[in-house]
């Protein structure tokens, strides 16, 4: 529960964050909504088309402070996914192998790698041939 409000919070970061600067372009720069979303979008994912740049002295700093304020927001989010995404691949392995229980063949044996060889079967003993009478 607490990771899923963790990455309840990062979505909601993120998408005040993109929001914030939708807003601050439209009105700074003077670009339509639709223009001053995908300028956020684009400098936020790094991609930075160079299609659009911010002209004026306000948009150009605003720029600056969105890009480290949003990489740090962005860097972090994805950090996060990625360890709510091993949380869950350990706990479904977890999850799997008190289900599957033990399976060795030695209740006290030492656990070995799954992908340790088996031994070979020790020889069967050779029978001696007696000489025929």
């Amino acid at each position: 529960m607490k990771s899923l409000l963790r990455i309840l919070t990062l979505l909601v970061t993120l998408a005040l964050i993109v929001l914030g600067g939708t807003v601050f372009f439209h009105y700074i720069e003077g670009w339509s909504w639709l223009d001053s979303y995908f300028f956020t979008v684009v400098t936020l994912s790094t991609v930075g088309y160079g299609e659009m740049v911010p002209v004026t002295p306000v948009g150009r700093i605003g720029t600056t402070v969105f890009i480290f304020v949003g990489l740090g927001v962005f860097a972090v989010a994805i950090q996060q996914f990625g360890a709510f995404t091993v949380r869950k691949r350990e706990e479904h392995t977890e999850w799997l192998i008190a289900r599957l229980g033990p399976h060795s063949r030695h209740p006290h044996a030492e656990p070995s790698a799954a992908n340790e060889d088996d031994q070979p079967d020790p020889p069967a003993p050779v029978a001696e041939k007696t000489p025929a009478p």
